[in-house]
């Protein structure tokens, strides 16, 4: 089996992030022009939702392999629940369009396919 390249992956991860919130930011942009406030604040919590749970997976990929300190089971779904009725909280408190929230909770994925035509593109 191949050692991966610590360096590409970094590099992958990093691409992927910063697209998670460059898409966020657009999003939030053109969805509060077009549909007002209520949809652009969805969206905002739903792209910072996604950027913190792929910031939270990113840990957990690098957490595991030989010597690597192990933690609880329990404690990623833990935090996933935690996130999880934050985010509740905060659309129920502040009546953002949920819809948009859900939709911002995809970036992840448009982040992901971006970083695939990238390497298509460039094969680097």
């Amino acid at each position: 089996m191949p050692q991966i390249d610590q360096a590409f992956y970094e590099r992958v991860v990093r691409r992927i992030r910063g697209m998670i919130l460059v898409l966020g930011a657009v999003g939030v942009i053109v969805l509060a022009i077009w549909q007002g406030p209520r949809a652009g604040g969805g969206f905002l919590v739903g792209a910072a939702t996604s950027y913190l749970s792929f910031w939270r997976w990113q840990h957990v990929v690098e957490s595991i392999g030989p010597g690597k300190v192990r933690r609880s089971a329990w404690l990623l779904p833990l935090r996933m629940a935690v996130i999880i009725a934050v985010g509740y909280v905060i659309i129920k408190i502040t009546g953002v369009n949920q819809a948009a929230a859900v939709v911002g909770l995809l970036l992840p994925g448009a982040a992901v396919t971006c970083e695939l035509v990238y390497e298509l593109i460039h094969g680097t």
